[in-house]
């Protein structure tokens, strides 16, 4: 990193800690917005989907390319916003990166085909997924490691709620006012974020040989690899696999990308994505354990709703206001969060935070057809709490176990390792829900046939009250039936999502002998965190 991006604070005399300047928070506020921006527009057109599918003219199937052409985009340049950084010059890529995400947001918000609408998320999940890794750099260059708590407790309660608020402040802005103004609500917000990035980083020159001299295999290879990875882990399910032509084509690239990377790493003097950092095992642990962390997040959040949605019978609102709780103690550990990791050991917070995040999927292993909202109240806000115990030290420990001069790669493959989890996690998800759902309705209807008295009791139940309404007898027998096979439907889907979450939780509890490995960086201000982790 140039000089310019280092804190330009008092130099650590002796007895006085490192203070961050005022132009120094500039540039974190700069960078923190970003990061809600992008991962905010990851899950806000979720709620929003149908009034857009039904702007542009697309199917269910057709529109759920809506959301994986930005997953797709961005999680290919997460790992590829360091090398770019270096290339442009921060404050020049950023600014960039701002004014395009703004435009496309514009693009997505003018739509009338799904064609224009794809394209313009494929943009903003380019210049979007620039704004995450970049955010965590500027905090780890620019703030003291006397306040680095601070700033890493502001990104991480910022990746926790994008994705909260998302579907939230999507279906409010569709039932209210448009759909449109799911992506218009950006331009503020981009103008913000310009005036911030102007103000708070220093202008320094592009270095076009880092272009010329890049690892073009490796940029390939991960552009090919990640991109073909999030359309099988995302389109795999709906496709039936390896059953499609489609889904074998896109895996064979995806392991051809991934070749590229391999060999890339040998070849290259600086690989575009540095596998090399996993050598620390301290780092590969915390990449690890956020991988599962992201899977959980994720999963989670998709959970949740459609249990209330297809059980429940919750409107998009409504779920959101039950998705908030988890939110509730992010903002109420906020103050104490920073104090936290500077004077408790990592490895308690994390495995402290892990525990929270797996009973609270425990606790919703209990769920029954008659769970409604108020069921979730404890499991989410235990939720929100292990996110925060998890995710904070996790960020600090991140960027603690590499050298600063790597903390723009390290961050990359964080990020990336975190939304990776968030895609398998969802397609494992996808394939527990289809064939346990399937098996235990084959169960339930084995165990209801003619020969049960508890299965006829029902029926003669049923189609008595329906026949006192109707006086048709074969109509009431067919009613009858009706409610007894979407009885069946209902309580197999709640015994799926009940091991669902039991499964989460074992992922979960599964990571913590890793979190033994971390490192609570030591608090010594004035010295340079450099070899910190090595």
């Amino acid at each position: 990193m140039a000089e310019t991006s280092l804190p330009a604070s008092a130099a650590g005399a002796p007895g006085h800690p490192e203070r961050a300047r005022a132009v120094d928070w500039i540039a974190v506020a700069a960078g923190s917005l970003g990061a809600l921006m992008a991962t905010l527009d990851i899950s806000i057109t979720n709620s929003a989907l149908p009034q857009i599918q039904g702007s542009v003219g697309a199917t269910g199937t057709e529109g759920t390319w809506i959301s994986t052409g930005y997953l797709m985009s961005e999680i290919v340049m997460i790992p590829l916003a360091a090398w770019l950084t270096r290339v442009f010059g921060l404050r020049n890529f950023l600014l960039t990166n701002a004014a395009l995400f703004m435009l496309f947001s514009i693009m997505c918000g003018a739509s009338h085909s799904l064609e224009w609408m794809i394209i313009g998320r494929v943009g903003q999940g380019f210049t979007g997924g620039a704004m995450i890794p970049t955010a965590q750099t500027i905090i780890r260059t620019r703030l003291p490691r006397t306040q680095l708590a601070v700033g890493m407790t502001i990104f991480g309660l910022i990746v926790l709620l994008g994705p909260l608020l998302g579907p939230v402040l999507g279906g409010w802005l569709a039932e209210n006012v448009s759909w449109k103004w799911c992506f218009f609500i950006n331009l503020p917000v981009c103008i913000a974020l310009l005036a911030l990035l102007i103000a708070g980083l220093p202008a320094d020159p592009p270095h076009w040989h880092e272009f010329i001299n890049a690892d073009w295999v490796g940029i390939v290879g991960l552009s090919i690899g990640l991109s073909s990875l999030t359309l099988v882990l995302e389109e795999g399910q709906r496709h039936q696999w390896f059953e499609s032509s489609e889904i074998v084509a896109f895996a064979v690239i995806t392991a051809f990308g991934f070749l590229l990377i391999g060999i890339s790493q040998f070849v290259a003097t600086k690989p575009i994505m540095r596998l090399s950092l996993l050598r620390n095992a301290r780092y590969a642990s915390v990449i690890v354990i956020v991988f599962a962390v992201g899977a959980g997040l994720y999963g989670v959040s998709y959970l949740v709703p459609q249990f209330l949605s297809l059980i429940s019978g919750y409107n998009a609102e409504q779920s959101g206001d039950i998705m908030l709780l988890s939110g509730l103690p992010a903002f109420m550990m906020m103050p104490i969060l920073p104090r936290l990791l500077g004077k408790v050991d990592f490895r308690v917070l994390v495995i402290s935070g892990l525990v929270c995040f797996g009973v609270s999927c425990l606790l919703d292993t209990s769920l029954t057809a008659q769970s409604a909202g108020h069921d979730f109240v404890w499991s989410q806000l235990l939720r929100g709490v292990g996110q925060m115990l998890a995710m904070m030290p996790l960020n600090q420990a991140s960027m603690a176990a590499v050298s600063r001069e790597d903390s723009g790669d390290a961050a990359g493959l964080y990020n990336m390792a975190r939304n990776l989890g968030g895609s398998v996690g969802l397609a494992i998800i996808g394939v527990v829900i289809d064939r346990r759902n399937a098996f235990h309705v084959a169960a339930l209807r084995e165990s209801v046939t003619g020969n049960s008295s508890i299965g006829q009791e029902r029926i003669a139940a049923s189609a008595a009250g329906w026949f006192a309404r109707t006086g048709d007898a074969a109509y009431a027998k067919l009613q009858a039936l009706g409610q007894l096979a979407a009885q069946i439907q209902q309580q197999a889907a709640v015994i799926t999502y009940s091991e669902t979450f039991y499964l989460l939780a074992i992922a979960l509890l599964a990571c913590i002998p890793l979190a033994l490995l971390l490192k609570t960086p030591a608090a010594q201000p004035g010295r340079p965190p450099s070899s910190a982790g090595h």
